[in-house]
């Protein structure tokens, strides 16, 4: 009898092949729920699909499989070992919505009694434009959790110990069959600890940890731009049996000036100045993040024309120098002229060949009675 010839693992999981991980991974979840044996009993059919999303899964979600794979197809998977659900730590995650647990083949959330870090928090600050251009210095309240100073993160009363647990002999987890795979739970009575808390702490209930809003300075270097990230190491949440503290990130959001704008290390505004100064050159008072500045504005200057001045921008952060400030001269035309400004323009426009339009009645009569 012919052998059924393998499915493409992408057209199986119903990916496109440069899909994310996360987009393997929702996939894969999709498709476990929907076909898991023990949601379809007695249907061999569900069974066989749920077993070929594994397989395509277990392949596609590993780096130097899926490389293999896209290269050389099923045939490259030769040699690699057969599908082996155990060796995937994260199925727990993506099958506990099957059963309410997530230490799915034996991986997942099990606890361990090894030290282990702490979560890493973010905090996210606006800042005003001109305190990202010279920095700052701010206190941040930040909520986080700490290691209990009574019980020193045992969860125990003083004086007292954990045992360990008598419903997975310290494992930390109970096998149950489960459809046609071995299946490994948290153990229920020790919650995946592997030792039980007869005496709890009385400060911390049990829990090892407490919470606390904890004010720290944070200096806001001269020159950060929008959406900079800063790390203030070991002010995160608590690390685990004596593992070490998380880090605190704080995102950095800029708000906009209401004349200034920020490219890089550059400084950019507009200015504006009357048709005759453009024409004639003048000096005008500059705004600037240091304060006002003499710009000189030679005569013919155009609209739109840019002007630099050096060294008045933002600061580099390697504190190194800092950027320019770039200034956009616009020409204002007036929307209406006196009438001794209408024949000084005319005699310019007679003087350069030009004939301005013919005006109106009004105009004359207005001009009759004058």
């Amino acid at each position: 009898m012919a052998s059924v010839e393998k499915r493409d693992y992408y057209e199986v999981l119903g990916v496109e092949r440069g899909a994310s991980i996360d987009d393997i991974k929702k996939a894969y979840r999709k498709l476990a729920l929907k076909y898991h044996p023990d949601k379809n009993p007695g249907n061999a059919q569900a069974e066989e699909h749920f077993k070929e999303a594994a397989e395509a899964y277990g392949v596609l979600s590993d780096e130097e499989k899926r490389a293999r794979y896209d290269r050389y197809g099923h045939q490259g998977m030769s040699g690699m070992g057969g599908f082996d659900p155990s060796q995937f730590s994260d199925f727990g995650d993506i099958l506990g919505d099957l059963f309410g647990f997530g230490d799915f083949f034996g991986g997942g959330r099990r606890r361990s009694n090894r030290p282990a870090r702490g979560n890493d928090l973010r905090y996210d600050l606006q800042i005003e434009f001109e305190e990202a251009v010279f920095g700052k210095e701010v206190s941040l309240d930040i909520p986080r959790t700490i290691v209990c100073e009574t019980c020193t993160g045992s969860g125990a009363k003083p004086g007292t110990s954990p045992v360990t647990c008598t419903g997975c002999g310290g494992r930390g987890q109970v096998r149950y069959s489960q459809g046609f795979f071995a299946v490994a739970r948290t153990c229920p009575q020790c919650g995946g600890a592997g030792k039980v808390i007869k005496e709890p702490c009385v400060s911390c209930s049990g829990a090892g940890r407490l919470r606390e809003t904890k004010t720290i300075s944070v200096k806001i270097p001269a020159g950060v731009d929008d959406g900079s990230r800063l790390r203030v190491a070991g002010e995160g949440e608590a690390g685990w049996n004596g593992g070490p503290p998380g880090d605190l990130y704080v995102f950095i959001s800029v708000k906009e000036h209401a004349k200034f704008q920020r490219r890089d290390y550059d400084i950019h505004s507009e200015h504006p100045v009357s048709f005759t100064q453009a024409a004639l050159g003048a000096e005008v008072k500059i705004d600037t993040i240091d304060g006002r500045e003499t710009l000189k504005v030679p005569p013919g200057t155009q609209p739109n024309q840019v002007f630099r001045l050096r060294s008045k921008g933002v600061q580099f952060l390697d504190g190194s120098g800092r950027g320019d400030h770039y200034v956009h001269v616009v020409v204002k035309i007036p929307a209406s002229l006196t009438d001794e400004q209408r024949r000084l323009l005319e005699q310019l426009a007679a003087m350069e060949g030009e004939h301005p339009p013919e005006r109106g009645v009004l105009d004359k009569v207005k001009e009759f009675f004058q």
